[in-house]
């Protein structure tokens, strides 16, 4: 569990970065890694005395819940993210799927250990989509609620303005981050010097708010509260949402400067503002109503809305960035249907759009804004995505501390003890909303939808090879007995893909049966992603000849890479005598319809749903990068 050796993947220098000094590094994760911890002071002092937990705003409990805040970003992002998690990292990457992935590798492959550890990377990426629809609104909502403030007259302008502001955020999308990448980090360094700045104005009046730095406060307000305390902590938990983007951007940024980031200056400008918008409360318990903008001086929040908001989108634009690379790990590690995916950079690998996840996300943005129209109203349905998160991560980690860090265990297991404790307390806290609104209810309802779809797709896959296995054709006696008769033999090379090594591909028998010529070379292909981002060079390409001509092609690519068929063939003139010429060679890949069937192996809904998705999948032709006029599709009509 070494901190200190390259990653292949940083080795690699997949991101771009390598040129950049650490300062510069530092700037751009604060742009990138801290937008939606960094917004949180927008709402989260606010929430803590919604009406409805049935607090005020008297010293002894501002103190608490300054306290309680204090010691969650300490305890869960310091200590479990910063200095814990991000030692498990997967060749450089991070990121629940990544972690998914490092922890398989550990056990037994088919284990019933290895099952449940990918239904619970999957149910945590399934999580991560909730939390992706809701933080877009309630930070823009959040931001732009400065407008009542600075005039009640305006309040009526906070929903429309924030849809204005979405729409033109994920419009934007399809032109990719590069540009506007670059103003992210001195943005965001603007927004955590300004949030330190407002702390420290209101913090000299009112000194005596500091106390509140003692664990004594928050374990006083235990005391003093009770049982009530706990569902409390449903609101303190906005303190720590965005977490474990921390852990999820490692790849793109490195383990130190993100480490720099946050121990140098966001977790000082995150204490100072919430500590300073304590002191405001202190002086004027009416200040509750919007702490934040009212920590500001009248001729500062004018300026402090158009900073708010302009972080609010950047905040924005980290989610559904992310939800761009989770969606291409899933695809990768077979649980997503081959989706579109469009690379908006030339330079940076991880630049990406995919289209159908975007407008999907903005529609259920719009939705969630015109339902819910306030940050405080949105607060209800945040926290229970997030919380889940956060415990699936705690438990993964045991299982990596437990089979690869034997050194370690002995210290990092009772650490995980003590996280799962606060996870569980968060999760019981907004576990709570459930029974109190429909809020909490949508993210929810958004994982189990998320969840149920990469789980049938997942069997589906599996189903889907085993009845193409049962009905195919062994490679070992099907081309002796080719040769016995051989066919007529055309010039150039064709490429069957398949999924199945050992089996006669569907499209090299419908190209026998229908077209009765064989092509000079032809090429078996299967293509593997691995459990590590990125494939080691050595192993990307292995061909092998099995006779009369014929090669069987495995390919391997990482699950945080673009698969290039075409580039990765371009390697066989090293490996073999066989002479790959692009401009001749002609792809063959099988198109299935599938049917649904009845006492199989899902339910017949499960196999609709697959059926659905299948049809909708993106072709290869896009997916591999084979370019489409040297591409042939053969139908198949498969039962499951």
């Amino acid at each position: 569990m070494s901190d200190k050796h390259p990653s292949p993947a940083q080795a690699a220098q997949p991101h771009g970065h390598a040129q950049l000094g650490l300062a510069a590094l530092v700037v751009a994760a604060v742009g990138v890694v801290f937008g939606d911890i960094g917004t949180s002071p927008l709402y989260t002092i606010k929430e803590m005395f919604n009406p409805h937990f049935g607090l005020t705003p008297d010293p002894a409990t501002v103190k608490g819940l300054l306290s309680l805040g204090f010691w969650s970003l300490i305890l869960v992002v310091t200590l479990k993210y910063v200095l814990v998690i991000m030692r498990a990292d997967n060749d450089g990457e991070g990121g629940i799927m990544a972690l998914t992935a490092l922890v398989q590798r550990s056990l037994k492959q088919g284990s019933r250990l290895s099952y449940v550890v990918g239904i619970l990377g999957i149910f945590g990426a399934s999580l991560f989509f909730g939390d992706g629809m809701i933080t877009p609104p309630i930070t823009v909502l959040g931001a732009v609620e400065g407008l009542a403030v600075i005039s009640p007259r305006l309040a009526d302008w906070v929903v429309p303005i924030s849809l204005v502001i979405l729409f033109g955020l994920f419009a934007s999308q399809r032109f990719g981050t590069a540009k506007v990448g670059r103003v992210f980090g001195p943005v965001m360094v603007t927004w955590f010097v300004v949030l330190a700045a407002l702390g420290i104005y209101n913090i000299i009046d009112n000194p005596i708010v500091l106390r509140a730095l003692s664990p004594m406060w928050a374990i006083g307000f235990f005391a003093e509260h009770g049982w009530h305390a706990i569902l409390v902590l449903g609101a303190v938990v906005l303190t720590v949402t965005g977490g474990e983007a921390l852990y999820a951007d490692m790849g793109h940024f490195g383990k130190k400067p993100i480490r720099w980031g946050w121990f140098g200056f966001v977790l000082p400008a995150l204490v100072l503002n919430y500590f300073g918008q304590g002191a405001v409360l202190l002086d004027d318990p009416r200040a509750v109503a919007n702490p934040f903008y009212m920590s500001a001086p009248d001729w500062a929040q004018l300026p402090l809305l158009v900073l708010a908001t302009t972080a609010a989108a950047i905040a924005s634009q980290a989610v559904i960035t992310g939800a761009f690379s989770v969606t291409r790990q899933a695809i990768q590690l077979g649980y997503l249907p081959r989706l579109q995916i469009r690379h908006t950079s030339r330079d940076t690998i991880g630049q990406i759009y995919v289209p159908s996840i975007n407008w999907m996300l903005f529609a259920a943005v719009i939705v969630l804004v015109l339902a819910f129209r306030t940050s405080s109203n949105l607060a209800t349905a945040y926290g229970l995505s997030v919380t889940g998160t956060m415990l699936i991560d705690t438990l993964l980690l045991a299982v990596v501390a437990y089979t690869r860090w034997p050194d370690a265990r002995k210290w990092v297991l009772p650490l995980c003890a003590l996280f799962l404790v606060i996870d569980l307390a968060f999760l019981v806290a907004n576990g709570e909303k459930l029974l109190t609104g429909i809020g909490a209810w949508v993210p929810l309802f958004i994982g189990v939808v998320a969840f149920a779809m990469m789980r049938t797709w997942r069997r589906g896959r599996e189903l889907l090879h085993q009845e193409i296995s049962k009905e195919g054709i062994q490679l070992e006696t099907f081309l002796p007995g080719l040769m016995l008769s051989p066919p007529v033999r055309v010039p150039g090379t064709a490429v069957f893909l398949t999924a199945d090594k050992g089996v006669v591909p569907h499209a090299l028998l419908h190209n026998l049966k229908h077209n009765k010529v064989l092509h000079a070379h032809n090429m078996l292909l299967t293509v593997d992603t691995l459990n590590v981002p990125y494939a080691p060079k050595g192993e990307r390409l292995k061909i092998t000849s099995i006779g009369d001509d014929f090669y069987r092609v495995l390919i391997k690519f990482g699950f945080m890479e673009t698969p290039d068929v075409p580039q990765a063939l371009m390697q066989s003139c090293d490996q073999c005598d066989l002479a790959f010429d692009p401009m001749d060679t002609t792809y063959f890949a099988s198109r299935e319809t599938i049917v649904a069937g009845h006492h199989r192996g899902m339910p017949v809904w499960r196999d609709k749903l697959f059926a659905l998705m299948h049809r909708n999948a993106a072709p290869a032709t896009g997916f591999f990068r084979i370019p489409g006029n040297r591409l042939v599709e053969l139908g198949a009509q498969v039962e499951i």
